[in-house]
């Protein structure tokens, strides 16, 4: 008895949708994307707080097979990359292909017939001769670990997970973490809020948001004259690889420093809120984010930024580590996602039973971010080391599919070799340790031993050079039982 489908896609975000459109656009008909939500969009489904946007131009961020002419602005909004989306699955008829409701809590290789056993909640069962995982880096929200924070009496909510039934207009309101979240929201927060206290751990290096709205007329010359819509999408890729060489460690302040110091100087007058806000590591350690209103928003007379460390939660606040309790009504959590197991809790098994969670015991690691040894036709999306510090993570997204669509191609079930997937990430590692990635900061890009598990060291033209083409020689077929007679 055969698999349901050749292929089973793990979510429906860019990633995932992507997957399903090249290969609807190549004839297959045989996949299904299994969706946890009950509509498509990842993370732009689920960031749906104030301010919400990207820090990439908008006719880089988006499929290259599907320019939109019709972006409001440079840097768009979450409701318009979501409509985005929501246009692209609709033209060409994705949902028939996706199962929403359908969050995968296992798979399991099945090693006599050959293909994937995938567990939904719910108890629902789908086959499939690959697996691809689209699950993303920046989909579960991380609470952090304070005392007490489960006494705070009032409404506490992530950032990704925002609470709309929460009016935050005159109340008192903390925020805990300033990172690229926290930038886009708590500008929006302090025009209503009583009082806005943002508890902050370390200060981001920050540049101005060059974003303006396009004019008519130059959606106009998109929709006419797509040439001339490449070349916009051109330019900014290129300039984007360029500020890579920027950020390289030992070119540290010359390049950059200056326009995000001048960027703070220009906008908060005070020395000593100046100073709490001056990082005291290398640009390019952390993500250097993209703002142009939340140093002014921190100028604000109803707006508090506090540097001490929290160390306990009350139900009337925060107190922080002199002792000072910060009375407030409401408490929204910034403090990022957890990165570093990239499957979450989904238990994948392969081949011998041995768990994909076993297999990264020393932390997620894959060949070219896309494939695990022991894991038969199992390939990720934006998996380990994929990830970038300077360009559009579509552009990575579209390399990564065009290499699985030749796996799937050789119609085999193929599993790479340890000792290809070995050698490779100990090159990736080791060019890795001359990133800025590697600096002294503590980021989400690495663990508490200094391995980088989520980012590419190189540019995103390299990367799509190194996967371009697929090379069978570094997987090995995988048997399956030859049937009773």
């Amino acid at each position: 008895m055969g698999a349901d489908h050749k292929v089973a896609i793990l979510g429906a975000g860019f990633a995932g949708l992507c997957m399903g459109l090249r290969l609807k656009a190549q004839g297959e008909t045989s996949f299904v994307i299994l969706e946890k939500a009950e509509r498509v969009g990842g993370t732009w489904r689920e960031n749906i707080y104030p301010g919400s946007g990207c820090d990439i131009p908008s006719h880089l961020y988006s499929y290259s097979f599907e320019p939109n002419p019709d972006w409001p602005e440079i840097y768009s909004a979450q409701p318009d990359i979501l409509a985005y989306i929501d246009g692209v699955v609709e033209k060409h008829n994705l949902s028939s292909h996706i199962r929403f409701n359908s969050e995968v809590v296992g798979a399991a290789w099945d090693e006599a017939g050959g293909f994937w056993r995938i567990a939904t909640a719910g108890g629902g069962t789908v086959t499939a001769e690959s697996f691809i995982t689209a699950w993303g880096q920046l989909n579960r929200p991380k609470l952090p670990p304070i005392e007490g924070r489960d006494d705070f009496a009032g409404p506490a909510f992530h950032s990704a997970h925002w609470d709309e039934s929460v009016d935050l207009a005159g109340k008192r309101v903390a925020v805990i973490g300033n990172g690229a979240s926290a930038i886009q929201f708590v500008p929006q927060v302090a025009k209503t809020a009583g009082t806005l206290t943002l508890f902050q751990r370390s200060p981001n290096w920050i540049v101005p948001r060059m974003n303006r709205p396009y004019t008519e007329a130059e959606k106009a010359q998109f929709k006419a004259q797509p040439a001339a819509m490449e070349k916009v999408r051109t330019e900014i890729f290129e300039m984007a690889e360029a500020r890579l060489a920027a950020k390289r460690a030992g070119t540290l302040p010359v390049e950059e420093v200056p326009i995000p110091l001048a960027h703070l100087h220009n906008q908060v007058a005070d020395p000593a809120l100046r100073a709490k806000l001056t990082p005291d590591y290398e640009i390019g350690c952390k993500r250097v984010l993209i703002s142009n209103d939340f140093y002014p928003a921190l100028t604000r007379p109803n707006v508090e930024l506090v540097t001490e460390a929290i160390t306990r939660m009350t139900p009337q606040g925060v107190v922080d580590a002199t002792g000072r309790l910060h009375e407030v009504d409401v408490v929204i959590y910034a403090t990022g996602f957890e990165t570093k197991s990239f499957a979450g809790e989904t238990a994948i098994t392969g081949l011998g039973g041995v768990s994909l969670a076993h297999a990264w015991r020393d932390g997620p690691e894959a060949y070219l971010g896309l494939a695990v040894s022991g894991f038969p036709n199992l390939f990720m999306l934006y998996g380990p080391n994929t990830n970038l510090g300077h360009n559009s993570i579509i552009y990575m997204i579209e390399a990564q599919v065009d290499y699985v669509l030749q796996a799937l191609a050789a119609g085999r079930p193929l599993s790479v070799k340890a000792e290809v997937m070995e050698r490779y990430n100990d090159d990736l590692q080791q060019r890795l340790a001359n990133t800025p990635w590697a600096g002294t900061c503590t980021s989400w890009y690495k663990t508490a031993d200094g391995k980088i598990l989520n980012n590419w060291p190189d540019t995103a033209r390299a990367y799509a050079d190194a996967v371009a083409v697929f090379d069978p020689a570094a997987y090995d077929v995988v048997k399956t039982p030859e049937p009773a007679e």
